[in-house]
C-alpha cells in the first residue's frame, strides 16, 4: 500500500514537472496571451508615432517612436513580461517630458508583432531597435531602460553593443533565480529554456549603470537585484525605494533619479 502511494505521488510529480516544462513559455510571457500581429498595442501618447521594425529574422515588430531634441539622449525601453505598449503610455510620456527621445517596442508574439516570444527572439528584437535609433540619431547618447524581464533584454544588448547608459528597474540576477523562489520544489535549473542570465553578462557592460528596486517587491526579491549590482562594473548606482512594490517603481520615487542619471549621461557626452 505504501509503495503504491509512493509510486502514485511520484507519477503525479513527474506529470506536474512535464506540464510545467511544456507550458513554461506560456507562463513566462503572460503579455503574449493577448498578442499577435492582429492585436492592437494601443495608441501612442502625444508626440510619439507608431512605427514598424523588422528584426534580422524577418519578424515585424510594433513600436512607438519619439525623436530627441538637440542635445538630449534617446532611450530604448524594454518592457516587462506582462502587458504591452498601452500599459506604458504614462511612463514613456514622463521619461520624454524634457525632450528626450524614446523607442519602445512590442516584443515578438506581443500585441501588434509577429512571431513567438523567447529569449533569443527578444535579443533579435533589441538589436533591431538599436539599429533603428543608431541609424537616425548617431549623435544622441543612447540609454537602455529595462523593466523587470526587460532588464535581462537590456543587459544582454548593453553587453553586445556600445551604449551611453543602462537603467534597470526591478531587475534580477537571472530568470532561473526568480523561478527558484517561486517553484522551489521543481528543478527549474534543468527545465528552463529562457534564462536571461543578466549576472553573467553585466560585467561586460562598459556604460554607467543605474538600478532601481522597491524594497517590498514580492515578484523579484531585491536580493536578486543586489546580486546583479555586485556583478556590475563601476560606475554604478543602486536606488532602494522603501515601501515600493514591483510595478510602481518609476511612479513612486524612481523617476527623479532616472532623470538625474540621464542628465549626467548627456553632460558627460
Amino acid at each position: 500500500m505504501l509503495l503504491d502511494l509512493l509510486l502514485l505521488a511520484l507519477a503525479a510529480y513527474a506529470a506536474m514537472v512535464a506540464l510545467l516544462f511544456l507550458a513554461q513559455r506560456l507562463l513566462m510571457y503572460p503579455g503574449s496571451w493577448e498578442g499577435g500581429p492582429g492585436a492592437a498595442p494601443g495608441d501612442p501618447p502625444p508626440g510619439f508615432e507608431a512605427i514598424r521594425l523588422v528584426a534580422e529574422d524577418g519578424e515585424r515588430l510594433a513600436a512607438w517612436w519619439r525623436a530627441p531634441a538637440p542635445g538630449r539622449a534617446v532611450l530604448l525601453y524594454f518592457h516587462g513580461n506582462g502587458g504591452t505598449l498601452r500599459h506604458r503610455r504614462a511612463r514613456v510620456a514622463a521619461l520624454t517630458a524634457e525632450g528626450r527621445g524614446l523607442l519602445i517596442l512590442s516584443y515578438r508574439g506581443y500585441a501588434g508583432s509577429t512571431g513567438a516570444p523567447g529569449e533569443e527572439g527578444f535579443a533579435r528584437d533589441a538589436r533591431a531597435a538599436h539599429d533603428f535609433v543608431a541609424a537616425r540619431h548617431p549623435e544622441a547618447p543612447l540609454v537602455l531602460y529595462g523593466e523587470s524581464l526587460g532588464a535581462g533584454v537590456a543587459v544582454r544588448l548593453a553587453a553586445e553593443r556600445r551604449v551611453a547608459g543602462l537603467v534597470l528597474e526591478t531587475p534580477f540576477s537571472s530568470a532561473v533565480d526568480v523561478a527558484r523562489g517561486i517553484a522551489w520544489f521543481v528543478p527549474v535549473g534543468l527545465l528552463m529554456r529562457d534564462r536571461f542570465d543578466a549576472a553573467s553578462r553585466i560585467g561586460a557592460v562598459g556604460a554607467p549603470v543605474l538600478i532601481l528596486h522597491g524594497e517590498r517587491d514580492a515578484v523579484v526579491p531585491i536580493a536578486l537585484a543586489e546580486r546583479l549590482f555586485a556583478a556590475a562594473a563601476e560606475p554604478k548606482r543602486f536606488v532602494r525605494l522603501p515601501g515600493v512594490r514591483h510595478s510602481e517603481v518609476l511612479e513612486r520615487g524612481g523617476l527623479a533619479p532616472t532623470l538625474a542619471f540621464l542628465a549626467e549621461v548627456e553632460a558627460a557626452r
